[in-house]
């Protein structure tokens, strides 16, 4: 991460050759399709691409990056990262205000339980009716299931934030899973990244600036009404940075 004070803007860095990490390169032809994997190291990039990034929020561990900030959400000590932590940056920089806090801090306390999106009408898991199939002379009763995928899209920019509500894999209920989505048009690299592979070990930079810093305020309003945990934890963190200045 660089963070120019001077010109008020930070550069996170964006890997394009790790197809397992937490921020990959992935390509559709329209956002509402689901995204395929690409292998940036053989394929050209094309302005099909874009970077999937399972953003986070807070860390056990205070990040070599992160600010000198801790609060305490369910019991546990954490530390800004992430987008938390470009919200604490902005916020020092006065570009986000404290009435902007206060005021989200005000709608995520009044929220109903219900509109939650992991317990919203509209965002439940379905499975549809079995019926009967034959694969390799073994009968099958064949159902789908159908897990819930909200977009949401920040304005007039091609960036998006997607939301897939699935099934908790370690515990009972379901978890909304954030995901910010950057066109690689959005992205700094030596040399433009369309019509050509990847270099090895390429580290592009997507920048947060004045010129999208909402960005960053809507996505942490997005977290806040996820769920009643992520709730409480992006609460920790509003009332913290509100009491740091």
């Amino acid at each position: 991460m660089i963070v120019d004070q001077k010109k008020r803007t930070i550069k996170e860095s964006i890997p394009l050759t790790k197809p397992t990490g937490k921020i990959r390169v992935k390509t559709r032809n329209m956002y509402y399709e689901y995204g395929k994997p690409f292998r940036s190291r053989q394929d050209e990039f094309t302005p099909n691409n874009y970077i999937e990034w399972q953003i986070s929020y807070d860390a056990e561990k205070a990040p070599s990056h992160s600010a000198p900030v801790a609060y305490s959400t369910r019991g546990k000590k954490k530390f800004l990262t992430e987008l938390s932590f470009y919200l604490y940056q902005f916020y020092k920089w006065k570009m986000i205000r404290r009435g902007d806090l206060v005021k989200l801090d005000a709608h995520l306390e009044n929220l109903d339980q219900n509109n939650l999106i992991a317990n919203h009408e509209h965002c439940n898991i379905t499975r549809t009716h079995p019926r009967e199939i034959e694969i390799n002379d073994l009968q099958f009763s064949i159902m789908t299931l159908k897990y819930p995928q909200l977009v949401y899209h920040f304005q007039k920019y091609q960036i998006i934030a997607e939301i897939t509500v699935r099934e908790k894999q370690k515990a009972i209920g379901v978890q909304p899973m954030l995901y910010f989505c950057i066109p690689v048009s959005e992205l700094e690299t030596a040399s433009p990244l369309i019509g050509r592979t990847a270099e090895q070990n390429e580290i592009a930079r997507f920048k947060f600036s004045k010129a999208n810093y909402h960005v960053i305020l809507e996505m942490v309003k997005i977290f806040g009404v996820l769920s009643a945990p992520h709730r409480e934890d992006i609460l920790g963190i509003i009332r913290r940075i509100i009491r740091s200045s």
